[in-house]
């Protein structure tokens, strides 16, 4: 082997080495990087989400006391009726007849009646001269008390009757609209064992409620006045607002989810919301406003004492350490934890009522870095070196 070649692989050789060592034989320089943030100002809020169902305030079922059939109709749906308004007719010819029977019996009765008590005032007069015998004046006073009792229960009988002919009118029993109509004319009604719904009717369509089924886990935090808005669907864009007025204590089991139905009043005076709409709705349990804020992972973040290196110093704060709830504080090259007061957690920011203010720098992260690069990879020149943040 020639001077020349031995030479070329020396140079290789030393080159080689070279780069070994530099990709494998250096130590590994480590530092770290913080990822900080200053308490912000604004509005927080701590929300339950539910859905519901838009219903009027309030509804009546109008039915009917008898059965028959639909004569006439005079109303229909979404009409406005006023209280005592005919609403529909039954037929009345049986309901008629039958009261111009009793009408019958009770002027029989009232016949007899009148006979009995002359009969009765004659027997008294010969029984106190002695014309006749007790018996007979006993029957005679029976007979005027039984004409007495017959009359009376036949017209008892006439009210009742009249009451059932009444009955085949009906009338509205409140001023509001007509939101279904049951029956059509001609059909046959059923009153025998429970009252056939003709009509339902709202009382109030400007004023609406939201029934919202809450759950179990969330209905301790709910309280009467609490602030809510919700949408519909049919004006997805547009937020509407209501606040919550009762929490019905009769719980709601549905695939082994209990959930309270939760009342929430809203003005319904454009009329834009209307009955049966599905809402989505958001209670307001908490909330404040122009209330400093962080991130909620800088209450979750923990750093190690070997974690913090030059230039940087980890002072020890032993009654933040016991804290219930602290934050990671970085004041010059000084990292320090601090102890805080939260309010309303929102699950991505909570308020600060007190332990940092609005210009202390929060570290939400720690970035472990070798030669401008993180811990975890090697030093290779080809690679970006990120930029350090503090």
């Amino acid at each position: 082997m020639n001077r020349k070649k031995i030479i070329i692989i020396g140079i290789l050789i030393l080159m080689l080495a070279v780069l070994l060592y530099f990709f494998f034989g250096r130590k590994k320089e480590n530092g770290v990087a913080f990822e900080t943030t200053v308490p912000e100002k604004g509005p927080i809020a701590s929300i339950i989400t539910s859905t519901g169902t838009i219903q009027p305030v309030d509804t009546v079922a109008v039915g009917t006391q008898v059965s028959g059939i639909i004569a006439s109709i005079y109303t229909d749906y979404n009409a406005q009726v006023k209280k005592g308004q005919l609403l529909a007719e039954l037929d009345p010819t049986l309901m008629q007849a039958t009261v111009d029977q009793i009408k019958g019996q009770l002027a029989q009765a009232q016949s007899n009646f009148n006979y009995q008590q002359i009969n009765f005032n004659r027997q008294r007069e010969l029984f106190q001269v002695g014309a006749i015998s007790k018996a007979t004046y006993d029957l005679a006073t029976n007979s005027y008390e039984t004409a007495q009792a017959s009359v009376n229960s036949i017209k008892a009988q006439l009210r009742s009757a009249q009451q059932n002919l009444s009955f085949t009118k009906i009338y509205s029993p409140i001023d509001g609209v007509v939101l279904n109509r049951s029956v059509s004319v001609g059909q046959t009604v059923a009153a025998s064992f429970n009252t056939p719904t003709l009509f339902s009717l709202a009382k109030d369509i400007t004023k609406m409620q939201v029934q919202a089924k809450v759950d179990e886990a969330d209905i301790g935090d709910v309280q009467m006045g609490d602030r809510v808005t919700f949408t519909v669907d049919a004006y997805i864009d547009q937020t509407f607002e209501g606040k919550v007025s009762e929490i019905r204590l009769q719980p709601s089991t549905s695939n082994n989810v209990v959930t309270y139905t939760t009342i929430i009043e809203t003005s319904n005076a454009d009329m834009k919301l209307k009955p049966g709409m599905t809402a989505t709705v958001t209670i307001y349990t908490k909330e404040a406003s122009n209330v400093l804020t962080v991130p909620v992972s800088a209450l979750k973040l923990t750093i190690e004492p070997g974690q913090v290196t030059p230039p940087y110093r980890l002072i020890e704060n032993q009654a933040a350490d016991t804290a219930q709830n602290a934050v990671w504080v970085l004041k010059g090259n000084q990292v320090f934890r601090q102890a805080i007061k939260v309010g309303i957690n929102d699950n991505t920011k909570v308020q600060v009522e007190g332990g940092v203010g609005a210009k202390d720098s929060i570290i939400t992260a720690i970035v472990s870095t070798g030669q401008g690069t993180p811990e975890n990879m090697g030093s290779n020149p080809f690679l970006p070196t990120p930029r350090r943040r503090r």
